[in-house]
């Protein structure tokens, strides 16, 4: 029986949902508005620094066009699919909001008066997760065919592409990739029961954070 990407999929989900709710209330011209975009809690380094962490999290669930959202979700699906079939969905998602969080520091860091909005640099860091797989002694050598090496044209063409276009968040893809990239040579592919207590309990800390963001951002609008 083949077995279900659940999280990959609520993922997708949640980003559509939100794109979704975004164009009801603001129309097409939502995704141009600065202040519609930080309502609906883009990144920006000087309201992050004031207080507003949540923004870390928030930014990574909201897309700034249709074409942005299409491209982001159709690589999540593909990408993410993979990775939660390998490592399985506590340790799927708790990557997935880490090295996102990473890419939005980075962002703080090398672009901080930037709005930022996008799956990116989470999706950068299953990339990178997947990569740094590819290099491990104990990982399968059916997997190491679809990881390390691999990936490594389009690592490059990207982060290319990332120093070359204007609009592209370079810092929030390397550092997803590198935070990505970290994981998967650390984290084994084999699980074992005491593993498997630990990231059940860092996947109910990544739904914490994401639920706990979301809050804070609706309690600055309504509050």
């Amino acid at each position: 029986m083949k077995k279900k990407r659940t999280i990959t999929n609520g993922i997708i989900l949640i980003n559509a949902f939100i794109f979704l709710a975004m164009f009801l209330i603001g129309g097409s011209g939502v995704f141009r508005n600065p202040v519609m975009l930080l309502a609906f809690g883009a990144h920006f380094g000087p309201l992050i620094i004031e207080g507003e962490w949540f923004r870390l999290v928030t930014s990574m669930f909201i897309h700034g066009g249709i074409m942005h959202i299409f491209f982001n979700m159709y690589i999540l699906y593909i990408f993410g699919n993979l990775a939660e079939k390998v490592y399985g969905s506590y340790k799927f998602l708790t990557i997935y909001m880490a090295t996102g969080i990473f890419a939005s520091l980075a962002t703080l860091i090398v672009n901080p008066a930037t709005l930022s909005v996008g799956a990116s640099g989470a999706i950068f860091g299953l990339i990178g997760l997947l990569f740094g797989t590819g290099f491990r002694k104990d990982t399968p050598g059916l997997l190491k065919s679809i990881t390390g090496s691999t990936l490594l044209p389009m690592i490059l063409i990207n982060v290319f592409l990332g120093f070359t276009v204007p609009s592209i968040n370079n810092a929030a893809h390397l550092g997803g990739l590198f935070s990505g990239m970290i994981f998967g040579i650390s984290t084994p592919v084999l699980r074992s029961y005491t593993r498997h207590s630990i990231w059940k309990i860092t996947f109910l800390g990544s739904l914490f954070i994401f639920f706990s963001s979301f809050a804070s951002l609706l309690m600055i609008l309504f509050g």
